[in-house]
């Protein structure tokens, strides 16, 4: 195809790079900025002539995640940050399956531009890849009395649109979309599969560990007031305050949920910021929505990684890596520090945390007997193993499996995965951390999240091959529906990073991979060899069924 592709808004030409054609920062919504500062995303302005889409939009307002990391944002930048970008291997009138993924963070912190998300590997899968900008933090999920809730979420839904509307241009099929994202993507992703307003604008859904954090209303209230008695600033004049204001303060609802955890929602206080449940754009807790059958169209995949909470376990204190371990990767464990959240100095100091099963079970809402159930289902497992493991349920392992038995109930086709391959860092402590599989998705470890996940070395061979294997059964999922039917995606090639040439496409599919099914539920594990293994977490099922809805 030419580099040069005409949108509704005005004509953008990209950059050819070794058989993709690559468009970067088209505005997809205007600046969020003046009056329509949180409010849901306005048309962006058309242009004439041909705009030039080689490089990334602004990040939107917010901090490093890791304290002491580079800034995404700076003041400076401003606020046109409503920006989608596309990496293609085709041209107008191809109709290749389209990608488009929603990145994590938290909800306070992520953009488009970070490195890991680079989709130039997928996409010589075969696929048109894309990834955007939408508002995080305070700007995108803060309670503003009079805005819209979850602005955050109207700006994915616009970016959907956009897709819907443009993609073709670029070599994609608007009717064969599938949406793919991680952590907050995927929590964005699984409440997007009933929201009025995305109705239409994909066809499949690939929602990996899933954060099951979502806020009630007064809740939401509460977050807000906090920010804003701490800043100083009227809830009735926030749209005068500065955006560097806000989140200067935005970490000191965490001190409040640490020191008195029993007060709030959330049994476990990673972010203050969540989707609201406001029976608009959230209407209900997402594997709750789903049954109602309004997505049993949607095809969907659902997972986590074995070890999600791992890294927040080792901030507590709950695991601790080995000497070997902690000796060669000293500078993990400084970046881990520097990890925590920012806390009020004015502030009480939040009490010693309670690592005990029993104090744990209580602040997760379980019945008294879940550390004997746990010790029983896991045998073997320490006290630490065990910690991490009830964690891993409440935000991500039961979310994701939840959303899956939703799905099949209400006659939707639905795959449940877990992934397994071990961080090889500080001597293995870490498991299958949390957003060990997003390298493998994207065939690359790029950026800081590859050098955490790394520790700062090249991914050895088997993780690399199991990311073939993965990318196959995404692609091919996303082509019919189907994450054993590799179709016609073309021969093996070679692994490559995001600037290299070739194809990528790799033999080897995921055949046998069956549909989810809370009768007989059978998860695709992927690892160094990969199997089907029936109900891996079923003691978890067992313990948190009361707490599930369903």
């Amino acid at each position: 195809m030419g580099t040069a592709v005409k949108t509704t808004a005005g004509a953008v030409e990209g950059v050819a790079l070794d058989g993709l054609t690559v468009f970067k920062g088209i505005p997809f919504a205007a600046p969020p900025e003046g009056p329509l500062r949180f409010r849901a995303p306005a048309p962006a302005a058309a242009w004439d002539g041909v705009r030039r889409a080689d490089r990334f939009c602004a990040a939107p307002p917010q901090l490093p995640l890791v304290p002491g990391m580079p800034r995404a944002w700076n003041p400076d930048d401003g606020m046109d940050c409503l920006g989608i970008n596309v990496w293609t291997p085709g041209g107008d009138g191809d109709r290749l399956p389209v990608m488009v993924w929603i990145h994590g963070g938290g909800w306070k912190s992520g953009h488009a531009a970070d490195p890991a998300h680079d989709g130039a590997v997928l996409a010589r899968d075969g696929v048109v890849v894309v990834t955007f900008n939408y508002r995080v933090g305070f700007e995108g999920f803060g309670h503003v009395p009079g805005a819209p809730a979850n602005r955050g979420f109207l700006d994915q839904t616009a970016a959907l649109a956009w897709v819907h509307d443009n993609i073709a241009g670029f070599g994609g099929d608007p009717d064969n979309v599938t949406v793919f994202g991680e952590s907050g993507g995927g929590a964005s992703i699984a409440a997007l599969l009933t929201a009025p307003g995305a109705r239409g604008l994909f066809r499949r859904a690939i929602v990996q560990s899933l954060a099951g954090r979502y806020l009630p209303e007064e809740e939401a209230v509460r977050i807000s007031r906090a920010v804003c008695a701490a800043a100083g600033i009227d809830p009735g004049a926030l749209a005068d305050a500065a955006p560097e204001r806000l989140l200067a303060v935005q970490d000191v609802p965490l001190a409040a949920m640490e020191a008195d955890p029993d007060a709030w929602t959330t049994p476990e206080a990673i972010t203050a910021f969540s989707p609201t449940i406001d029976g608009v754009t959230v209407v209900d807790l997402p594997w709750l929505a789903l049954r109602s059958g309004a997505a049993r169209d949607i095809d969907l995949i659902s997972g986590y990684t074995r070890d999600e909470f791992t890294l927040w376990s080792l901030q507590h204190g709950a695991v601790r890596p080995t000497l070997a371990g902690l000796v060669k990767s000293a500078p993990l464990m400084l970046t881990m520090a520097r990890s925590r959240p920012r806390r009020d100095r004015s502030a009480p100091r939040p009490a010693r945390r309670d690592l005990g099963l029993a104090h744990t079970a209580r602040v997760l809402g379980l019945d008294r007997d879940a550390p004997d159930a746990y010790r029983t289902g896991y045998p073997g497992s320490s006290d630490g193993q065990l910690y991490t493991a009830m964690y891993s349920d409440s935000l991500f392992r039961m979310p994701s499996t939840w959303l899956a038995e939703a799905h099949d109930a209400a006659g939707g086709r639905a795959y449940l995965y877990e992934f397994a391959w071990p961080s090889p860092v500080l001597g293995g402590v870490f498991g299958a951390v949390h957003t060990i599989d997003i390298p493998a998705v994207f065939g690359h470890a790029s950026g800081d999240m590859g050098r955490f996940l790394f520790g700062g070395k090249t991914p050895p061979a088997d993780y690399m091959e199991l990311s073939a294997r993965i990318r196959r059964a995404w692609t091919a999922f996303a082509a019919t529906g189907d994450p054993g039917d590799p179709g016609d995606l073309g021969d093996p090639g070679n692994l490559g990073d995001p600037g290299g040439p070739g194809n990528s496409r790799v033999a080897g599919t995921s055949a046998d991979w069956p549909r989810f099914s809370a009768v007989d539920p059978q998860v695709r594990i992927w690892d160094r060899e990969s199997s089907v293994v029936s109900d891996p977490l079923a003691p978890s099922r067992r313990i948190w069924q009361a707490r599930s809805g369903l």
